[in-house]
């Protein structure tokens, strides 16, 4: 098993668009549906796979563009330690003075470690200021054990 790192910034707005952050049904409309429901899921079908959009199930992050990875790791600790060093990164724009908070930032990656050592995916999410929003995730690959059907996306 290996991990690949994500990273999205944007807009608050835009992050709460969540029909394109979820999958489309794994069955189309049955014929006889509204056309309006139709075209709806040919968009979400359409858009999801390329939208740069951060997904509401972390393993979907697989099935988005390679271009997307900002890391590759064959150890948790070098995935976490990418982690860490984001969130140093970003911390200052942080929008809770709290989030800010060093120590806690450290625990984060700790448990980040740990997670991803057991085969978990994670998922972290601030508000930054402006309104905007920062999303990272570390998703396990070759199986992702949420959903083993997703392939590699650098493979």
């Amino acid at each position: 098993m290996h991990h690949h790192g994500y990273l999205w910034t944007g807009p608050k707005a835009r992050c709460d668009q969540e029909a394109l952050r979820r999958p489309p049904h794994p069955e189309p409309p049955p014929a006889g549906s509204r056309p309006e429901l139709i075209q709806r899921y040919r968009e979400v079908a359409a858009v999801f796979p390329t939208v740069d959009l951060p997904p509401l199930e972390t393993a979907y992050w697989l099935i988005k563009p390679r271009s997307l990875v900002r890391g590759t790791w064959e150890e948790a600790k070098e995935a976490a330690s990418w982690l860490g060093e984001r969130l140093v990164e970003y911390a200052p724009r942080f929008a809770s003075e709290r989030e800010r908070d060093a120590p806690r930032l450290a625990r984060l990656v700790n448990a980040a470690a740990e997670r991803l050592r057991s085969g978990a995916d994670l998922s972290y999410g601030f508000y930054l200021e402006r309104p905007s929003y920062l999303s990272l995730a570390v998703v396990g690959c070759s199986p992702n054990r949420a959903n083993v059907e997703l392939a590699c996306p650098v493979a």
